[in-house]
């Protein structure tokens, strides 16, 4: 029977920016070659794990760091190796930007092995410029290549979320609240879990771009610090459209409570005008002895008359007293 190599995509670098793509089955037991090697693994098949356990034949520490279900970004050394653990957004059809997806690295100067869950487009990027023969040459251009490709992809849904944010204050000035609430507490959520990831990432990038490895020349070191001063860009636009977003959000707060006020500045005016007719009529109806014109037919009418001719001097008063 055939063997199901999906769990597993190895690409060996051949110096020119293409690569030969490999199944598991076809793979040596000694990775260490002349050529550079990338490894790919689908955390979601068991053969994945199995092979990492048991044929891998890594350090236990890469092992156990690859297979870690839930990672923060950040780069730590081991030697002249290093784990890397990034996030790019998930633009996968139906999901949440926000829903960063992550990917383990453990990279040295022949071996870079990358572990997912989910897939990732800006993998699908560097796939693609390796088929096409303009990819990287090296595992130093491979990191550059794909830190690049996810800051790529960030800068679209940063920009869609400065887009939205313009769109929101907008909404404000054609008073379209409901729908505004709506969308500013989608925007919110959506900019907390990016920022819970980007700004780490930036640190995580940051460290490896001043860290001296032999196998990461100047060049690539050059472009990967470039994509750690992007990534605080990004910072620093999404916690402006925080500030912008607090901003609308105060202002949808103020104009609701301008319109309660509002509100109940209407009622007492009205109960303020009510409120020494209803006296009137009330001692008028306590049914006792002495209440002037009982037995006289008009007397309902004029006493109707006379409340409203009060209630036109009320409303005369409240206007000279600039209360209305």
């Amino acid at each position: 029977m055939q063997r199901d190599d999906s769990w597993i995509t190895a690409h060996y670098l051949d110096g020119t920016g293409a690569a030969e793509k490999m199944s598991g089955a076809l793979l040596p037991k000694d990775l260490a070659g002349d050529r550079c090697v990338w490894i790919q693994l689908n955390m979601l098949e068991f053969a994945a794990k199995i092979w990492l356990r048991e044929e891998s034949r890594f350090p236990e520490v890469v092992v156990e760091a690859l297979l870690a279900d839930e990672t923060r970004p950040r780069c730590m050394m081991l030697g002249d190796s290093l784990l890397l653990n990034l996030r790019g957004v998930n633009m996968n059809p139906g999901a949440d930007p926000a829903d960063m997806v992550s990917i383990r690295i453990w990279a040295n100067d022949r071996i870079i092995v990358s572990t997912q869950r989910r897939r990732l487009r800006a993998v699908n990027d560097v796939e693609k410029h390796l088929h096409d023969g303009t990819g990287p040459k090296n595992g130093a251009e491979l990191l550059d290549d794909l830190s690049d490709s996810l800051s790529e992809r960030m800068s679209h849904v940063v920009s869609n979320i400065s887009d939205q944010v313009d769109q929101l204050e907008e909404m404000i000035l054609d008073e379209n609240e409901h729908e505004t609430r709506t969308r500013l507490r989608a925007l919110r959520r959506e900019v907390i879990g990016l920022r819970r990831y980007i700004a780490p990432q930036r640190e995580a990038m940051a460290a490896l771009a001043a860290e001296d490895i032999s196998w990461i020349p100047p060049r690539e070191r050059q472009h990967i610090r470039s994509s750690a001063d992007r990534l605080t860009l990004f910072v620093e636009d999404i916690d402006m459209v925080r500030e912008r977003a607090a901003i609308i959000q105060d202002e949808l707060s103020s104009n609701l409570s301008e319109r309660m006020n509002k509100n109940m500045y209407v009622l007492s005016i009205v109960a303020g005008i009510f409120l020494p007719l209803t006296l009137i009529t009330g001692l008028l109806g306590i049914n006792v002895a002495g209440i002037p014109a009982a037995d006289w037919p008009w007397a309902f009418a004029a006493v109707t008359g006379l409340l409203v001719l009060f209630g036109v001097a009320e409303l005369f008063l409240l206007r000279r007293l600039h209360w209305l």
